[in-house]
């Protein structure tokens, strides 16, 4: 039921902003340039032809034939030659994203009340690499994250298990061996405490640990040790992700780039300043979980708590940042010639306003990672946590462009494993994102303009 009710709520403003945009925006926009041929000529059968400046594999259009042949009539499908070219019109080809939209929310549901997703992950992260290449990256982070959740299953059943023979033997020992028992029984309580945290596979960090490294290196040799039991077990289950990567390397190999065309403007890049874009980004987008009073005490107090290494790593944070920024902050001519994109003021307007701006955001970029960090650090493992760093620094740095749509995936993956509990932060995000969903359709529908140089109306866009 509450996937047909999300389904339902994800489509009452799906169709009616597909509609509009149909309506006031009927020819291919921006990428559509590119990609609507290309999809096109899918459907009159041309498979061979290719556009040099689409970057991305075609999963999409692939898809798009599956989604015209649902949309046709049966007596149609027998005549594909001269069905597909005329169902595959601009506005059905958009339709795509609507019905993408409508199985994600699905999806997302299905994650949100810890559910197993419809789709197997396997598959599921098969067809990511073949819509878009770095996904191979979140492929990879899913697979880590089944290992470090299975290993540590493996490891809680086994404290259990030797708990419960340590107990057992214990009643037939004298009273000289009490202590022993009374720390088995208090090991016990501990586990049992939580299962509730266990049983969707969430691994809450000890807030109070005297030392996070400690607790991180040992997080490190018990998955170590327990993959190592499990060997084979682990091999044969995530056999599937392996091939995967196999196939993405052999491509690498004969492409000879991650992107497909336009090799020259998306060459693999330093950009170690996105990171910290991709950090700000995310607090704003979450403002509510991050910009608040009894927050900011949380942080403070579990800096006090461990002062000498907090201060060093806010230390280390700080150099980091400021490095990243002096040094490796990439202006992509993409980026200084087209105002059609929010980026382009953002960078103008904000980040190279004067020459000191860029270092006078640090202290917002440190205070946003270590944000991040202490949200998921109360869900889920620290080794967790890291692996989640480097999954998204490995997205998000050997991209030279800034795009927001970079950050969708591992702000997705923030926000769900993410616990919000009190309704009046959901409540808020929820109307953050109806405001500015509602200023972007505004801006991009109803406040056009235009070149000089080039013919057409030009529209602002994210």
């Amino acid at each position: 039921m509450g996937r047909i009710a999300t389904a339902a709520i994800v489509s009452l403003w799906v169709i009616p902003v597909s509609v509009l945009v149909n309506r006031i925006v009927p020819d291919p926009y921006m990428d559509e340039i590119f990609h609507i041929p290309q999809a096109q000529k899918y459907c009159n059968g041309d498979f061979m032809s290719w556009d040099p400046m689409i970057t991305t594999p075609p999963g999409l259009y692939y898809l798009s034939l599956v989604h015209v042949a649902a949309l046709l009539p049966s007596k149609y499908v027998l005549q594909l030659a001269s069905s597909f070219p005329e169902a595959c019109s601009t506005a059905v080809l958009r339709s795509v994203n609507g019905v993408l939209a409508v199985l994600c929310s699905i999806i997302v549901y299905e994650i949100i009340t810890h559910l197993r997703p419809a789709f197997d992950d396997r598959k599921l992260g098969a067809m990511a690499v073949v819509i878009r290449q770095t996904n191979i990256i979140w492929m990879l982070f899913v697979a880590c994250s089944g290992v470090i959740d299975i290993t540590m299953a493996h490891q809680k059943d086994s404290v259990e298990v030797d708990d419960s023979k340590a107990s057992n033997k214990g009643t037939n020992l004298s009273a000289l061996n009490t202590s022993v028992n009374v720390s088995s029984n208090l090991k016990r309580r501990k586990s049992r405490g939580n299962s509730k945290a266990n049983q969707h596979i969430f691994y809450p960090s000890n807030a109070s640990s005297a030392s996070p490294t400690l607790g991180l290196l040992h997080e490190i040799q018990a998955i170590v040790l327990s993959s190592w039991r499990m060997k084979w077990e682990l091999l044969v289950s995530f056999s599937p992700f392996f091939f995967v990567l196999l196939a993405f390397v052999a491509f690498l190999l004969w492409n000879g780039s991650v992107v497909l065309g336009a090799k020259e403007a998306h060459a693999v890049s330093p950009h170690f300043a996105q990171i910290m874009y991709f950090s700000i980004v995310s607090t704003l987008f979450a403002a509510p979980l991050h910009f608040t009073i009894g927050h900011a005490l949380d942080l403070f107090q579990s800096f006090w708590k461990n002062r000498l290494l907090g201060f060093l790593l806010l230390f280390l944070a700080s150099i980091a940042s400021l490095l990243s920024v002096h040094f490796f902050s990439i202006a992509h001519p993409y980026l200084l010639a087209d105002n059609r994109h929010y980026t382009f003021y953002l960078w103008r307007k904000i980040i190279i306003f004067h020459w000191s701006m860029k270092y006078l955001l640090v202290p917002f970029y440190v205070y946003s990672w270590f944000s991040i960090f202490r949200l998921l650090g109360k869900t889920r493992m620290r080794i967790w946590t890291l692996v989640y760093f480097f999954a998204t620094s490995a997205v998000l740095i050997p991209a030279p462009l800034i795009e927001f749509r970079y950050y969708t995936i591992p702000f997705y993956f923030f926000i769900l494993h993410t616990s919000i509990n009190d309704s009046r932060s959901w409540l808020l995000i929820g109307i953050l994102y109806t405001v500015l969903n509602a200023f972007t359709m505004t801006m991009f529908l109803f406040r056009p303009f235009h070149w000089d140089h080039v013919p057409g109306v030009q529209r602002f866009i994210w």
